[in-house]
């Protein structure tokens, strides 16, 4: 998952007729070097596998740069995304062993689970959720900014998700989806999601190296660091980044030499040395698409890419006349792509130490291209073209975006007067405060500086190692709005190009007043003739109004308070006079001493 655009969305899909093919490993190793060089990528590994055999596995470049130590075949990555078809296999188990339709509803296994509406609550299925078709847009800064460790909680957020479109009108990618197939599976057998992994594909595949968090992942002395190319030039150390809950949806970390073991069970009907790791009816099902991937051509240069596709937690489509399975993955510092052609005996593994990469995809094509005999493409030139077209719309983009800045204009309100707790039931909380002077943001995982770009605008930069990224904003802006008595009412963040901004509600922060001044405070203030009563009770002043419910007053200021329960109501003590600022208008009540 990435926050920032990625630079190239390239996604090819395919697949092919295939006979054992002789390997040339120098003139391979070459081409894959030229695309390393290409790329810029400080390091990768790559298995190939032929039917049930291992015929190609090796490193390139440095899993760390810093210390020129190189990458081998056994060199542990994140996988991210590519984790899925973990997953999803966990179901067709639960199919062949417990009884699980991929036709019945996910609220079957997981009652608690909530959608948005009851269109979707209703009508969901499982195999909506596997193959992207519910309706849901990715809400992906859920997870990415306000991780969780609670697979429920995490999931429970998903009430509060809105969706675009209706139930298999259109694709669109969603984590949570995997989420709640990790949660079917722990409800069927008993087992965390982590153990099923464990158990049932690392075991019997041999996978004595692959584990499922980063903890475990920093135990290993064969690991691979991440790395983030800046600017198209300099390669930066990028933290590991810990998915907590979201982890059915892409925590394995593996090699290449160990994920080869996986494709095999894939290209031998659900067996690994004779042992039946999947359902054989699972895996042939499994192999066949179930919604459409956009217009169903991914690149005009290459027509015979298409038909592209999506099944059960892989990608399907024609790459040059041949069927291919595929999936990317994604996470901070690394790429990865898993494919195969199962009417080819051919299986290709790429994983890479490089931010949002185009080379296991470029590197896996290049492959196809050589052990399938195809028409060769060169990538390089490819990969060198598309990067130019990047590098052009990133400079227009800049651009447009300093020509739409309005110049001159200042925050309508003091920086203090943004800070604060900002909510959304399906994201989390943001806090606001203030320091040297500046506004900053601090969402569960991430610090950033919001900069003011004008009006009541301000765009937000991560804080990476105690420094401020001003090149990069987070794609995305603050957008504050005030209530009808001009204060603060909230924040609009447009985390969804599907979606209009989401709204995160603001509750300005608390302060702290002595008891003896909230005493002052105490008595009885008469309005037209009503008396209002402000007692102490529990050290929280409360306000009692003929004929309402008591409302408890939350100190914003010394002598400024908001209505709890009530937005848009302020309460303010000036001298002998209770101010009382709603939306209607301000009204003073007078004490009666």
């Amino acid at each position: 998952m990435k926050i920032k655009i990625l630079p190239l969305a390239f996604i090819f899909l395919s697949t092919c007729l295939f006979a054992q093919t002789t390997l040339d490993e120098k003139k391979l190793d070459k081409k894959l070097e030229a695309l390393q060089e290409a790329t810029q990528t400080v390091g990768f590994s790559v298995a190939i596998v032929q039917g049930n055999k291992l015929v190609y596995a090796k490193g390139f470049g440095y899993k760390d740069l810093e210390n020129k130590l190189k990458v081998d075949e056994n060199t542990l990555f994140p996988i991210g995304s590519t984790s899925k078809a973990f997953t999803t296999a966990l179901l067709g188990i639960m199919e062949d062993e417990k009884g699980l339709k991929f036709t019945d509803s996910p609220k079957k296994y997981i009652p608690e689970l909530e959608f948005y509406n009851n269109d979707l609550n209703n009508n969901i299925t499982i195999e909506d959720m596997v193959s992207h078709r519910t309706g849901l847009p990715r809400h992906d800064i859920s997870w990415y900014l306000f991780p969780t460790e609670s697979k429920d909680s995490l999931l429970a957020r998903v009430k509060y998700h809105k969706p675009f479109t209706g139930i298999r009108q259109q694709w669109y990618y969603n984590n949570f989806m995997y989420l709640a197939q990790g949660l079917i599976a722990e409800k069927l057998t008993g087992k965390s999601w982590e153990d099923n992994i464990r158990e049932r594909f690392f075991k019997p595949l041999q996978m004595h190296s692959s584990n499922l968090t980063i903890n475990e992942l920093e135990l290993s002395a064969n690991r691979s660091r991440g790395y983030a190319l800046e600017n198209f030039t300099t390669n930066k150390i990028t933290p590991y980044y810990n998915i907590a809950a979201i982890s059915p949806a892409g925590s394995i970390n593996s090699s290449a030499k160990e994920m080869a073991n996986w494709v095999k069970v894939w290209l031998n009907e659900g067996k690994f040395n004779g042992e039946q790791v999947l359902p054989e009816a699972y895996v042939k099902k499994a192999i066949n698409p179930l919604m459409l991937v956009g217009k169903g051509i991914a690149d005009e240069k290459f027509p015979d890419q298409h038909l592209n596709s999506y099944g059960f937690a892989w990608f399907t489509s024609s790459y040059k006349g041949h069927y291919r399975l595929e999936h990317g993955g994604n996470i901070d510092g690394f790429s990865a792509n898993v494919s195969f052609f199962p009417t080819d005996n051919l299986g290709i593994v790429v994983l890479a130490n490089q931010d949002g990469s185009a080379l296991p995809i470029l590197v896996r094509n290049a492959i196809s291209d050589e052990l399938l005999k195809l028409k060769k493409t060169d990538w390089v030139a490819y990969y060198t073209e598309k990067i130019s077209e990047v590098k052009k719309q990133q400079e227009e983009n800049k651009k447009t975006e300093e020509e739409t800045k309005i110049s001159n204009s200042n925050p309508t309100h003091s920086l203090v007067e943004y800070t604060g707790k900002y909510k959304h039931k399906g994201y989390g909380t943001i806090n606001l405060e203030v320091k040297n002077d500046s506004l900053w943001a601090k969402f569960t995982r991430e610090k950033a500086y919001l900069k003011h770009t004008h009006y009541d605008i301000f765009k937000p930069h991560l804080v990476k190692n105690n420094k401020v990224n001003i090149e990069g904003g987070l794609g995305f802006n603050f957008n504050f709005k005030t209530n009808d008595l001009g204060d603060i009412d909230g924040v609009h963040i447009k985390l969804e190009p599907t979606l209009e901004p989401l709204f995160f509600k603001r509750s300005p922060n608390e302060v702290s007043v002595s008891e003896a001044e909230l005493k002052k405070y105490v008595g009885s203030y008469y309005l037209s003739g009503a008396e209002l009563k402000v007692s102490l009770k529990n050290k929280n002043l409360t306000l009692l109004v003929p004929q309402q419910p008591e409302y408890t007053l939350i100190p914003v200021k010394e002598n400024e308070f908001v209505i709890k329960g009530l937005s848009g109501y302020k309460a303010e003590f000036s001298g002998k006079d209770l101010i009382l600022h709603q939306p209607s208008g301000t009204f003073t009540a007078t004490k009666n001493n």
